[in-house]
């Protein structure tokens, strides 16, 4: 009996680490993106903060699935989210098209950043049910990072005009369901 009973407090200890693993790879995910964009393989940066974005869909379905559920979690979730949808997506689009407005580029490539912390530092703080306030920093990364497919196409200033809309909704008011 008491076997079991370990066996049982070892198989909950394990799946309540299974969110925390996924949102670590997130992280990495978001870390070997960075690294790619530093050595110009924006394709590559744009395949792996894909794979980030569906292990963080991952680890919040898990966390709830598996009753794991943490502020250790949370914060965590976060930070990962703060280098893979903000530092990765922001670098990546610079890499991509900001750099050639100098200054100005490498100001709203910080902007972008510093509001998908803010946007997240709130989140983590106010939690309403249904809603989220402000466009989630994992949406508007992926929006960002997507965006670079259709560099060739379209003038550089769009992409500035892009990344401060999407700096400037992370920290908005206005109110987006939840899925």
């Amino acid at each position: 009996m008491f076997l079991l009973q370990q066996l049982d407090n070892t198989a909950k200890k394990i799946k309540s680490q299974i969110a925390n693993a996924l949102t670590l790879v997130n992280l990495c995910l978001g870390a070997f993106a960075i690294i790619y964009v530093i050595q110009n393989q924006l394709h590559i940066a744009l395949l792996f903060i894909t794979i980030a974005a569906l292990c963080d869909r991952l680890d919040g379905a898990a966390a709830r699935r598996f009753n794991a559920v943490s502020d250790f979690g949370k914060q965590l979730d976060s930070l990962s989210d703060l280098v893979s949808f903000g530092v990765a997506p922001a670098f990546l689009i610079f890499q991509a098209s900001l750099n050639s407005f100098g200054l100005p580029g490498m100001f709203l490539t910080i902007f972008f950043i510093l509001c998908g912390a803010i946007r997240l530092a709130r989140f983590n703080v106010t939690t309403p049910k249904f809603h989220f306030v402000g466009l989630p920093i994992t949406a508007a990364g992926c929006i960002l990072t997507l965006q670079i497919l259709i560099v060739p196409y379209l003038p550089s200033y769009f992409f500035m005009f892009l990344t401060l809309i999407l700096s400037i909704l992370m920290i908005s008011t206005f109110k987006v369901r939840k899925i």
